[in-house]
């Protein structure tokens, strides 16, 4: 099933993302960029391991990770979670928790496109993601 998230992925619409990242306490200047950048996110498999790299013009970040396993994420807005990455129902949650909080993070593949839908409290923000062909 992870086969079907490999590949290259490129933002094409976000919607109440400046608010998850308030909601983060993410910097004024910092949600300017974040809401203007297209990041590209690239999924690929080693093995065991799965490699998830978001690139973009502020900043590049890869996590690699076993399903399951738990690991210590270094986030693009520097915060350090500690992250479980599953698969659930065709879905890769992932779950991230810091000083007592703990966001939600869901990609599923609908209409050959990625969705990713990221949680923090009360407050949802859904990106959509198109396949990049070669």
């Amino acid at each position: 099933m992870m086969e079907a998230f490999v590949g290259t992925w490129r933002l094409v619409d976000t919607q109440n993302f400046d608010n998850y990242m308030k909601e983060l306490g993410v910097d004024f200047a910092t949600r300017q960029v974040g809401n203007v950048i297209k990041p590209t996110l690239v999924i690929k498999l080693d093995g065991d391991n799965v490699i998830l790299q978001t690139k973009s013009t502020y900043r590049n970040t890869e996590i690699i990770f076993q399903l399951d396993k738990p690991f210590i994420e270094h986030t693009m807005d520097d915060r350090d979670c500690k992250t479980v990455i599953s698969l659930e129902s065709e879905k890769l949650v992932q779950v991230q928790k810091w000083d007592g909080k703990q966001s939600t993070l869901t990609r599923e593949i609908k209409d050959e496109k990625l969705m990713l839908t990221l949680i923090l409290n009360d407050v949802v923000s859904v990106r959509t993601y198109e396949r990049e062909t070669i």
